[in-house]
């Protein structure tokens, strides 16, 4: 397999020259031009209109550019997992929202490793786009994520169910505006759009729970996340905000289905049974 040629095209994509290419992949121009002509007769289409400010894309190109991007992540996942270790059957490709990595995604995989132990566990914590756009190129067995897209083949199960809640430090100033996704945003400023231009904004929930925590405010944040600082009475609950649902979804798709999969679906349907609680602090010095 010659995944040069599909990097080649990438890279002239991306720095707009065979020029800049070729200084990029420490080859000569003349290779370039090479692997590019090779690329397109393999395709029978041309990829590039050459001028003299660089390199423009064909409308076969554009077409091609998804391909391209589809034909390396496969390629490097294949490199990440090959050859299988020793005692290891198959690897279990999961994904899971940043805010979602700790506890639930740490959780998933140590019971994962536990009950299913003749396969390795490749983990991937992104934003949700992304997490869906890798299932959707296979890269990815299955993903938790709060906005799931339905398309053809992926089957979504509501994993659970979670409201954003108001909350403040004994200090409730300022308010703190965590971006929560579009749907959230939309409610919210929809709902507060006093509170829409905030002071102090994150687009991290734990992050914004521990400058609460440590600086005083207020904001929204899972019930589950918070629910232990509530009963402690280090956080309080803002009577009479809006609430606003925050469920999470398990997506997978169906041609990827297997019976160690659906094992590992059970474990994660008990992770989440069990264990209520989701606060954290980060160590800083981590």
């Amino acid at each position: 397999m010659d995944i040069d040629l599909t990097r080649t095209f990438l890279e002239i994509v991306r720095h707009g020259s065979f020029v800049a290419a070729a200084d990029r992949m420490h080859v000569t121009q003349t290779a370039v031009t090479a692997r590019v002509q090779k690329l397109e007769a393999h395709l029978n289409c041309t990829l590039f209109v050459r001028n003299r400010a660089g390199a423009r894309l064909t409308p076969d190109g554009e077409a091609f550019v998804t391909y391209a991007n589809q034909i390396l992540q496969t390629w490097e996942a294949a490199q990440r997992d090959l050859p299988l270790p020793e005692g290891i059957h198959n690897v279990l490709h999961i994904g899971g929202e940043v805010s979602l990595c700790n506890p639930l995604m740490l959780r998933w995989v140590s019971r994962i490793r536990q009950t299913i132990g003749d396969h390795a566990v490749r983990a991937e914590i992104g934003d949700g786009q992304s997490l869906l756009r890798q299932l959707e190129l296979g890269v990815l067995d299955a993903a938790l994520v709060y906005q799931p897209t339905y398309w053809p083949g992926m089957q979504v199960e509501q994993l659970l169910e979670e409201k954003l809640i108001l909350v403040r430090a004994q200090n409730p100033e300022p308010y703190v505006y965590i971006d929560w996704g579009e749907g959230f945003r939309q409610q919210h400023d929809s709902a507060l759009p006093e509170l829409s231009k905030a002071p102090v904004s994150f687009n991290l929930g734990p992050l914004a729970l521990q400058y609460i925590l440590e600086n005083g405010g207020s904001g929204y944040f899972r019930t589950r996340v918070v629910q232990s600082y509530l009963d402690r009475k280090v956080l309080r609950r803002v009577p009479k905000a809006p609430e606003f649902s925050y469920p999470t979804y398990l997506v997978y798709s169906r041609d990827r289905d297997s019976q160690a999969l659906q094992q590992a679906f059970a474990v994660l349907r008990e992770v989440v049974a069990q264990d209520p609680d989701w606060s954290q602090r980060w160590d800083p010095m981590i």
